[in-house]
C-alpha cells in the first residue's frame, strides 16, 4: 500500500461492518444521544450509500442534533431535491435554517412543512416561533 493511502486509512479508519450495520449503530448513537458519533458515522454510510434516503435522513437528524445547522441544512436540502413534497425533510431544514439564524428561509420551509401536513401541530407551532423571531427582528 502506498504510503499516502496508508496515513490517510490511519486518520479515518473505516467503520467495522457493513452500510446497513453502521446505519443501525449511528440510529442507537441517536437514541443514545450521542449525535456526534452518530453523524460521523452516518456520514461515512452516507458516503457509501449516497442514494439512500433513510441513511440520510437519520444524519440529517443527528448533524441538527450536534448542532451542526449548516451540515444538517445541507442535507435535509438534499433530501428535498430527491422528494419535494417530504414534510420531515422541509420541517428539518425549517428548523435547521432557524437554528442558523437564516429565519426567511426557515419560515418558507415550515410554512411547507405545515400546509403538507396540517394534522401536525408541531409543525404549525415551530412556523409560528418563527414567524414571531422574525417579526421582532424587522421591528
Amino acid at each position: 500500500m502506498p504510503e499516502a493511502e496508508h496515513s490517510r486509512d490511519a486518520a479515518e479508519p473505516t467503520p467495522d461492518g457493513d452500510v446497513y450495520e453502521w446505519y443501525q449503530r449511528g440510529l442507537q448513537l441517536l437514541t443514545d444521544r450521542n449525535p456526534d458519533a452518530a453523524a460521523t458515522l452516518l456520514a461515512r454510510a452516507s458516503a457509501a450509500e449516497p442514494g439512500s434516503r433513510s441513511i440520510r435522513e437519520a444524519l440529517a437528524r443527528a448533524q441538527y442534533d450536534a448542532g451542526r445547522y449548516q451540515d444538517a441544512i445541507d442535507s435535509f436540502t438534499t433530501l428535498i431535491a430527491l422528494n419535494p413534497t417530504d414534510d420531515y425533510a422541509q420541517f428539518g431544514l425549517g428548523l435547521a435554517a432557524g437554528r442558523a439564524g437564516e429565519l426567511a428561509v426557515a419560515a418558507e420551509h415550515l410554512a411547507l412543512a405545515a400546509a403538507m401536513r396540517p394534522d401536525l401541530p408541531h409543525y404549525a407551532r415551530a412556523l409560528r416561533s418563527i414567524r414571531a423571531r422574525l417579526q421582532r427582528e424587522t421591528a
